[in-house]
C-alpha cells in the first residue's frame, strides 16, 4: 500500500514539473501589438510557478507568479509603433517571441466575402498582388481557424505570418487591401486578425448574454434553419471566435455580413447595432471603431428582402464610431452572392479608417452620400444628402432605378438633375411627389455617384410596406 501510494505521489510531482509555459495563440512570434496600448501578456503555467517576462523594446524584466488556476497576466505598455522587437517569457521552460512589431492592429470579421481569399479561384485583384506581396513585410496576417463553441473559449487556432505571396493566398481579400492601404499611408506595422466564418448569421457572432436579454433577438435565432456547413446556434462563433481575441488591445474592428439574415431583416438594425455594443463591452473600449460594408445587389430568392437589409445597414450608421462602404457599383453579376471587387471594398473601408481614426483623410472620395430629407417644391422631389459636400454627378444621360410616386402610391421612372449637392426628382405622370426611391430593389445597380466617384447609397423616402414575392 505505502508503495502504490509512493508512486503515485512520485507520478504527480513529475506532471507538475513537466508542465511548461503556453500562450494563446494570438500571442506569437511575427505579431503585431497595438501601440502606444496596456497589453496583457497572459498564459498558462504551474500554480504559484514564478514567470519573468521581458520585452525588448524598454529593456525590461518583470515578474508575475502563476494563479492556482495555472495561469498568469502581466500588463505591460507598449510603446509608439516601431520593432522588430522579442519578448521572453521564462519560467519552468523558456519562450522567445521573435520578430514583434508595434503598430496598428484591425479586426476582419464577418461571413464569405470577408473570408473570400485567392484560394477560392478567379481572384484577379489578388493575384496581380503576388509578384509584389513580398514588399510588405510590415503587414503581418493572423487567420483564426473555424470553432463553434456553446462557451466562451480562452484560446483560438492559428499563428501569424508575414504578408508574402504564399500567405496572402489563404488571406482575406478585403481585409489585406484595407491594410495594405493603411500601412502605406501611415507608414507603420499594420496586423490583420481575420474571423469569419462563411454563410453565418449575425446571431451566431453575438454574445449569449445580449441575445437573452432580447426576446426579439432569440425569437429571430429560432427561425434559423440549421445547415451542416455552418453553425447558426446564438453566440457559437462569438464564444469560438471573438471571446478569445478580447484581451487584446485593437484599433477597430472592419465587418462584412448580412447575406444570411435578409429573411430576418426587419430586427437587422437592432440586432446588429447590439452586437457592435457587446463587441465594444468585450474589448472594454466602448469607442471601438466599427466599420462595415453594405451588401452588394444580388438575386436573392424573395423580392427586395435584399434591399430591406441594406436599408437596415444604413440606418445602423446611426451608432457612433461607425460607418460603412456602398458597393452597389461593384456588383459584377448579381446572380453571384460574391462580387470579385474586393480592392474597392478594402480601399473604401481604409479611406474611413485613415479619415476617422487617424486624421488622414486620403485624396478622393471617403463617404457615399446617404440620404438625409426630401421636400417638394411644385412637382419636383428635392433629395437632400449626407456626405455630398462635394457634389454629384450622373453617370449615363439619365439615372437608373430612380422612382417617384404620388399619393396613388404608383411608382414612375424619373428623371433628375443635380444642382450643387442635391438631386431634384421629377416624372411627368406624379404632379405632386410624395416618395422617392433609388437603387431600391435586390438587383438594382444606379449611377448616380459623387464627383469622388463613390455611388450614392440605395434609399427610398416612405416607408410604405413593400411586395415579398418569390423570384422565379
Amino acid at each position: 500500500m505505502f508503495k502504490k501510494l509512493l508512486c503515485l505521489l512520485l507520478l504527480a510531482s513529475a506532471l507538475r514539473a513537466s508542465a511548461t509555459l503556453r500562450l494563446p495563440a494570438i500571442l506569437g512570434s511575427n505579431m503585431v501589438l497595438q501601440q502606444h496600448a496596456t497589453v496583457k501578456l497572459k498564459g498558462w503555467c504551474n500554480a504559484g510557478e514564478k514567470i519573468e517576462i521581458t520585452t525588448s523594446w524598454d529593456n525590461r524584466t518583470q515578474t508575475v507568479n502563476g494563479t492556482g488556476d495555472a495561469t498568469f497576466e502581466l500588463p505591460v505598455q507598449t510603446p509608439a509603433a516601431g520593432g522588430p522587437y522579442t519578448i521572453t517569457f521564462k519560467g519552468s521552460s523558456t519562450i522567445v517571441l521573435e520578430n514583434v512589431l508595434i503598430g496598428e492592429v484591425w479586426v476582419g470579421s464577418g461571413q464569405s466575402n470577408m473570408e473570400m481569399n485567392q484560394n477560392w479561384g478567379h481572384m484577379p485583384q489578388i493575384t496581380e498582388e503576388m509578384a509584389t506581396a513580398h514588399t510588405h513585410p510590415q503587414l503581418r496576417f493572423f487567420t483564426v481557424a473555424r470553432h463553434s463553441s456553446a462557451y466562451p473559449q480562452e484560446d483560438v487556432e492559428g499563428h501569424w505570418v508575414v504578408c508574402d505571396s504564399n500567405n496572402l493566398k489563404s488571406f482575406s481579400a478585403a481585409a489585406y487591401f484595407f491594410g495594405k492601404r493603411l500601412q502605406g499611408a501611415l507608414d507603420v506595422p499594420v496586423g490583420l486578425i481575420s474571423t469569419n466564418w462563411g454563410g453565418t448569421p449575425a446571431e451566431t457572432w453575438t454574445p449569449d448574454s445580449t441575445m437573452k436579454a432580447n426576446p426579439d433577438f432569440m425569437e429571430s435565432a429560432a427561425k434559423i434553419k440549421p445547415n451542416p456547413w455552418w453553425p447558426g446556434a446564438p453566440a457559437r462563433l462569438y464564444n469560438g471566435m471573438i471571446a478569445p481575441l478580447t484581451f487584446l488591445p485593437v484599433a477597430g474592428v472592419i465587418w462584412y455580413q448580412g447575406e444570411s439574415n435578409v429573411d430576418r431583416y426587419a430586427g437587422y438594425e437592432k440586432l446588429f447595432t447590439n452586437m457592435i455594443t457587446s463587441w465594444r463591452t468585450g474589448w472594454q473600449q466602448p469607442d471601438l471603431p466599427f466599420y462595415f460594408v453594405q451588401i452588394a445587389p444580388f438575386r436573392y430568392g424573395t423580392s427586395n428582402q435584399g434591399m430591406l437589409l441594406r436599408e437596415a445597414q444604413a440606418k445602423s450608421t446611426s451608432l457612433p464610431h461607425t460607418g460603412i462602404v456602398i458597393t452597389s457599383d461593384i456588383a459584377g453579376d448579381t446572380n453571384d452572392i460574391h462580387p470579385k471587387q474586393k480592392r474597392q471594398v478594402g480601399d473604401r473601408l481604409a479611406g474611413l479608417a485613415l479619415t476617422e481614426v487617424y486624421g488622414k483623410r486620403p485624396a478622393g472620395g471617403v463617404y457615399s452620400p446617404l440620404y438625409k430629407s426630401m421636400r417638394v417644391e411644385k412637382d419636383k422631389a428635392i433629395i437632400s444628402f449626407d456626405h455630398a459636400e462635394e457634389g454629384l454627378q450622373i453617370k449615363g444621360k439619365t439615372p437608373l432605378n430612380l422612382l417617384v410616386a404620388g399619393e396613388d402610391k404608383i411608382f414612375y421612372p424619373a428623371t433628375a438633375k443635380v444642382v450643387g449637392n442635391e438631386l431634384e426628382v421629377s416624372a411627368k405622370q406624379v404632379k405632386t411627389p410624395v416618395a422617392v426611391r433609388y437603387d431600391f430593389s435586390n438587383t438594382a445597380v444606379g449611377n448616380i455617384f459623387t464627383k469622388g466617384a463613390l455611388p450614392v447609397a440605395p434609399f427610398r423616402t416612405d416607408d410604405w410596406e413593400m411586395e415579398q414575392v418569390a423570384v422565379k
